[in-house]
C-alpha cells in the first residue's frame, strides 16, 4: 500500500506548549504521515527560535511576519527585519501570518499599516502570503482588489478558513487558497462544512494551527500537526471523496504555493 503524504500547512510548534516533549510530537506527526510542516510566524522576534527548529526538522519550511493583532510590535525597522530574514534562508517560504482582525481588535487603521508593507513585500520577493482574517473579510478583499488592479497583488492562503462560500469564492477569485483547521470537525461549524465541500479540489490545504484548535475528539487539548490527519478525513467525509484523494490533492496544492519539498 502506497504511503500517505500529508503537509500541516500552518502550525506553532515554535510557542512553549512544546518546550518538553518535541521530539515525542515530531514521532507522532512522522507516524502519521505528515511529511512536511510549514511553521507560520506571529512576530519578528520569533525567527531565530523558528530557524533552530528547521534545522533541528529537516522537513520544516516556515514564514515570517507580523501577526494583525501585534501592530504595537511594528516600527520603522520591521519591514528591513522581515526582508532580511526571508533572503537569509531558502526555507523561508512565505510571508505571514499577517492579515486583519476585526473580532478581537478594532484598530483597523494600525492593522492596515501594517499589512499593506508586508503585502508590498511579498509581491517584491515574489513570495506567497499567510492570510489571518477574522470579522474582516469586506475590509480585507477591498485591500486585494486595489492591489490586484494595480498588478501588484500576492499569491496566497487564506489561513483557518472561516467565512461564507460568497466570501470563500471571492478570495478564490483573486487566485488565493484556502485551508482548512480543525475547526471543519466541529458539529456546528455549518458554514465551514459548506465552504470543505464547495472548494475546488486543486484550491484547498489542511492545517492545525497548532498548538490551538484541536480537532474533535481532541478539542480543548493542546493541538499538534499529527492531527491534520483528521482534519483530512473530517474533509474527505463531508466532500464524498476517499482520504487518499484529499490526502494527495491537499499536498500537492500545498507544495505548488509554498514550494515545498
Amino acid at each position: 500500500m502506497k504511503s500517505i503524504d500529508l503537509i500541516d500547512s500552518h502550525c506553532h510548534i515554535v510557542f512553549e506548549k512544546f518546550n518538553e516533549d518535541l521530539d515525542e510530537v515530531a514521532s507522532r506527526w512522522r507516524s502519521k504521515g505528515v511529511k512536511s510542516l510549514l511553521h507560520a510566524c506571529v512576530e519578528p522576534s520569533e525567527i531565530p527560535a523558528i530557524r533552530l527548529l528547521a534545522d533541528r526538522f529537516p522537513e520544516m519550511r516556515y514564514a515570517v511576519g507580523l501577526h494583525p493583532l501585534d501592530t504595537e510590535k511594528w516600527d520603522e525597522n520591521t519591514i528591513n527585519i522581515l526582508r532580511k530574514a526571508a533572503l537569509a534562508d531558502a526555507r523561508v517560504v512565505a510571508i505571514g501570518e499577517l492579515g486583519l482582525d476585526l473580532f478581537r481588535d478594532s484598530n483597523l487603521q494600525q492593522q492596515l499599516e501594517i499589512l499593506i508593507p508586508q503585502l508590498e513585500l511579498a509581491y517584491d520577493l515574489k513570495l506567497p502570503v499567510i492570510v489571518h482574517c477574522r470579522n474582516a473579510s469586506e475590509e480585507m478583499l477591498e485591500v486585494f482588489k486595489n492591489i490586484h488592479n494595480q498588478g501588484s497583488c500576492p499569491i496566497g492562503v487564506m489561513h483557518c478558513w472561516g467565512g461564507t462560500v460568497k466570501e470563500m469564492q471571492a478570495f478564490l477569485d483573486l487566485g488565493f487558497y484556502i485551508s482548512f483547521s480543525g475547526t471543519v470537525t466541529f458539529a456546528k461549524a455549518n458554514q465551514i462544512h459548506l465552504c470543505a465541500k464547495e472548494v475546488p479540489s486543486n484550491r484547498y490545504m489542511i492545517e492545525t494551527d497548532c498548538p490551538f484548535l484541536a480537532p474533535v475528539p481532541f478539542r480543548g487539548q493542546r493541538n499538534e500537526p499529527a492531527n491534520v490527519k483528521i482534519v483530512a478525513e473530517r474533509i474527505a467525509e463531508l466532500r464524498g471523496d476517499p482520504f487518499n484523494e484529499v490526502a494527495k490533492v491537499s499536498t500537492e496544492n500545498a507544495r505548488r504555493l509554498f514550494n515545498l519539498p
